[in-house]
């Protein structure tokens, strides 16, 4: 009996870099979590289409995982030269914030000027770790999903490297 189950690097990496890519993109990323849902259904995808043994929900959660890990680091690198064009923005709207409120809250100001000022190494990786948290938690979502709709079904009785029903189900 066959019980190799196939590794799962090449499509966490295969669908964490897609996920990545799609929700580091500024217009796209108001959807990054659908987007590493997708990513991590995409793994569970290519795990079970090359996979010869049915797989289980925590195969998929785990495919799932590893893909969203893989989706916050391409996330926060794709973001990256993105950045300075949203402090380029922010600045644009702070300019025509004036004109439609009569006064600013305190603090904003600061807030919306800071985005652009210099790299603080410390909040970077903490934004990175938790980023990938919460992407390793949308995958583990989108993975067993991704089983649940791809993974191969095998019924009771049925040979487990599928094939047709027994014809003679008198023996147990």
């Amino acid at each position: 009996m066959n019980n190799q189950k196939p590794e799962m690097f090449i499509p966490a990496l295969i669908g964490g870099v897609v996920a990545g890519v799609i929700s580091g993109i500024p217009f796209f990323s108001c959807l990054c979590c659908l987007w590493v849902i997708g990513g991590a259904m995409l793994a569970s995808y290519l795990l079970a289409k090359n996979s010869p043994v049915a797989l289980s929900a925590g195969d998929g959660a785990i495919v799932g995982a590893f893909s969203g890990i893989i989706a916050a680091v391409v996330h926060t690198l794709v973001s990256i030269p993105f950045a300075k064009m949203t402090a380029n923005l922010m600045q644009k709207a702070l300019e025509y914030l004036p004109e439609y409120t009569e006064e600013m809250p305190p603090g904003l100001e600061n807030l919306m000027r800071g985005g652009g000022e210099g790299t603080n190494i410390p909040l970077f990786f903490l934004g990175l770790v938790i980023t990938a948290i919460v992407f390793a938690l949308f995958g583990v979502l989108g993975g067993i999903i991704g089983i649940s709709l791809f993974g191969k079904k095998f019924l009771p009785g049925m040979p487990e490297g599928g094939g047709d029903v027994p014809k003679d189900t008198s023996y147990r």
